[in-house]
């Protein structure tokens, strides 16, 4: 008697299996915000979750973040810096766009830099507004966690998949660091919700 696998699995049969299990990373995701983050900040948190998600797949699969989707987890992120202080709304959304400021202008003076000494670009324009989604919805201390864990998440899966193929790095190598920076937002609000939280 033949056994069937995940082999024999024809196209549409393993596109569906990627949809149902990307549903079910998202369905987590939203309820632990609202568990783990009580009343609007919890909700803020899931649609950060979502939309975080859909830019890791986006960018994994067609190496763009699009625009509309950092601006609206960039909005939702002023909107969350106003809701946990609420009672200094205007000051928690100009420190949290501060922090957008400097994370994004970090990202941008490496991208220059690296264009400057390789003659390629080695981020992206999303990328550097995805950094600044990073610093509005993000406390000092979390900001370089979220883009220590997508760099080193990064390199491994690189790494792995480079060596498993035979194949050498070169400098001119693309991909989707979006795929690693917008999960490790999610995880560090997710942090700071919880472990960080004030008692």
């Amino acid at each position: 008697m033949q056994m069937s696998g995940f082999g024999s699995l024809s196209g549409a049969q393993t596109r569906a299996l990627g949809l149902c299990a990307l549903a079910l990373l998202a369905i987590a995701a939203v309820v632990t915000s609202i568990k783990d983050a009580p009343g609007i900040p919890g909700y803020l948190g899931a649609a950060l979750a979502l939309l975080m998600l859909v830019i890791a797949v986006v960018d994994a699969r067609w190496l763009i973040i699009p625009d509309q989707l950092s601006a609206a987890a960039f909005g939702l992120g002023l909107i969350n810096a106003a809701v946990i202080a609420p009672h200094a709304m205007w000051e928690a959304a100009g420190i949290a766009l501060l922090r957008g400021a400097v994370l994004a202008l970090l990202f941008y003076g490496l991208r220059a830099s690296y264009r400057r000494l390789r003659g390629v670009q080695g981020i992206g324009l999303g990328d550097v507004k995805l950094a600044a989604v990073a610093g509005v919805w993000l406390d000092w201390l979390t900001m370089p966690i979220a883009v220590e864990i997508a760099a080193l998440a990064a390199l491994g899966v690189i790494g792995v998949r480079y060596d498993a193929s035979g194949r050498q790095l070169h400098a001119a190598l693309k991909f989707p660091f979006g795929l690693f920076l917008a999960p490790s937002i999610w995880i560090c609000w997710l942090l700071e919700a919880t472990l960080l939280a004030s008692p």
